[in-house]
């Protein structure tokens, strides 16, 4: 799995958040998407990597600006720990 973390310009609340998550989930097929109007970035969870810029075009066109794209692998909470702890035994 990877985590997409965009930093997007132009959120001002939570409607706004709304519009980005509706508008990731219809176009990718991800696991997860949550958006901080606040923090002004939007993360993704997905089994792959994501087209970068159809993932900007269609931010663009609900009416928000992509500023960056930070791409790295993810890990579920505590599974690092069970296994290693399942290794030991």
């Amino acid at each position: 799995m990877v985590k997409i973390t965009l930093e997007v310009k132009g959120m001002a609340c939570g409607m706004c958040e709304s519009h980005i998550n509706d508008t990731v989930r219809r176009q990718f097929e991800i696991k997860k998407v949550s958006s901080s109007h606040k923090a002004g970035k939007t993360e993704i969870l997905a089994d792959y990597l994501l087209d970068e810029e159809k993932l900007k075009v269609a931010i663009r066109e609900t009416g928000y600006e992509v500023l960056s794209v930070k791409t790295e692998p993810y890990v579920k909470k505590g599974f690092w720990i069970r296994l290693n702890s399942a290794r030991k035994r």
